[in-house]
């Protein structure tokens, strides 16, 4: 009953709504236009969730990167950070040692635990005792029997995300097996990537729903409920993102940040960001926020701009409003030149080049979002580098994936005697192997402080 509280996702208005009061009902916390499930309420939802991708996802991700049988081995304290996205929940520990094993054959895909404490479902329990030494001499036996051609674990030197298997856990694992089952042990690089940075039909679905939670709070961070100018500083606004957060139980992965451009305060055109903080709100002020939340095992990254209203003002200068239909038109160039195949670094130049053409002084910065904010997969620029990023830029674009469509531009504006304003814009979305949706709409209106 849990999951239809949140599968409708929907989208919403550019800028987003500011929530009435909260109230409560069948284990949700109603707030504004959106609801919020109790701790207790989730573990529903993320285990139909993992169990969905274990069984459907995974073996096709087994096949394509041909490993035969993947080991996710870890220890209390020393977690792998693949291992919290394979268990149900709740889950807040690899109890003693836990070990992972996921064998490949044929049309089938059988998912063991060799563990102290078994996990439950989908996991059947291969071995359940006490003694270490034991539990180790049963995952060799175990891997001999099944006898797989390649054993896929956790080493990676270049995705710390693929990296979780320890080195004296790597030498424990040698020591129970044959020396032609040490030779076939692989990296499970491409594996853990692939199973990160894709997303279900069921994770798609609510995904909307968790981003439209973080741009409704920039809504009421960005309005007068919160701000009031030549009182108000840029922290003031950070911590209230923080603590409105906090409430909701929706957790921050990141400290939220405001900052200020202000007219007589030049932007230069190779700056690479502009803005102060920790200064007082004023009249006629730019602002921009960036803030993160994780939800349902999913996360966001979000950042939008808000203007300042001058008395007399209803809305922002035309200058202002030209500058954003210019992000706007810059997030056009960069998503349609997303194409299946494409390593991050040419969908980056080919972006760079039309923002050329169209005389537009774009940066961009945009990364992979699913388990985590900067998740693994196609890196498409860095803030501080807009040439090729090596090994992360080289990996292609998959269907199924979702970005964080992060970037600015600079444009002069004439109501500030064609001074320039750098608009900074993050939105959430994903990309089904054809079009980029923006999982919660996309901001296409300044926030108006009045």
């Amino acid at each position: 009953m849990y999951w239809k509280f949140i599968v409708a996702a929907f989208a919403i208005a550019a800028t987003a709504p500011t929530a009435s009061a909260e109230r409560w009902d069948q284990g949700r916390v109603i707030t504004g236009e959106r609801s919020v499930l109790q701790v207790r309420e989730r573990p529903a939802v993320e285990n139909a969730i993992v169990t969905d991708r274990l069984k459907t996802l995974l073996p096709k991700l087994m096949d394509e990167t041909g490993i035969d049988m993947w080991l996710v081995i870890n220890r209390e304290y020393a977690e792998d950070p693949i291992y919290f996205t394979l268990v149900p929940q709740p889950t807040f520990a690899a109890r003693r040692t836990t070990m992972l094993v996921f064998h490949r054959q044929e049309n089938e895909l059988e998912m063991l635990t060799i563990n102290r404490y078994p996990l439950g479902e989908p996991y059947e329990s291969a071995w359940e005792g006490g003694a270490l030494d034991e539990q180790w001499a049963a995952l060799g036996a175990l891997i001999a029997e099944k006898n797989p051609d390649r054993i896929g674990v956790n080493v990676s030197r270049d995705w710390p995300i693929a990296d979780g298997l320890t080195q004296s856990l790597h030498e424990r694992l040698a020591s129970v097996l044959t020396p032609a089952l040490q030779q076939r042990l692989t990296s499970a690089e491409a594996l853990v990537v692939r199973w990160a940075e894709t997303r279900n039909a069921r994770e798609t679905e609510i995904y909307g729903h968790i981003v439209g939670l973080a741009r409704m709070v920039i809504g009421e961070a960005f309005s007068s409920k919160v701000i009031t100018p030549g009182v108000t500083t840029t922290d003031d606004v950070a911590w209230y993102l923080r603590q409105r957060f906090e409430d909701l139980n929706l957790d921050p992965w990141f400290m939220p940040y405001v900052n200020i451009q202000r007219r007589g305060v030049a932007c230069e055109a190779d700056q690479a960001f502009c803005g102060e903080e920790g200064g007082v709100i004023r009249r006629g002020d730019v602002l921009h926020t960036d803030v993160g939340i994780c939800y349902l095992k999913l996360c966001t990254d979000t950042q939008e701009m808000g203007y300042v209203a001058r008395l007399g003002e209803q809305d922002a200068p035309d200058g202002l409003n030209a500058a954003l239909r210019t992000g706007n038109r810059w997030q056009d160039l960069l998503t349609s030149s997303f194409e299946v195949g494409l390593i991050g670094n040419q969908v980056l130049a080919k972006a760079r080049e039309k923002c050329r053409r169209a005389r537009m002084n774009c940066s961009i910065y945009t990364h992979p979002i699913g388990f985590v904010g900067h998740g693994p997969g196609p890196t498409i620029g860095m803030w501080d580098n807009q040439g090729d990023t090596p090994v992360r830029g080289d990996w292609p674009l998959y269907a199924d994936t979702c970005y964080a469509i992060e970037g600015n531009v600079k444009a002069s504006v004439s109501e500030w005697d064609g001074q320039l304003v750098q608009v900074k814009l993050e939105q959430s979305a994903c990309y089904d192997g054809e079009t980029v949706h923006y999982l919660a709409g996309r901001q296409t209106q300044w926030h108006i402080i009045h």
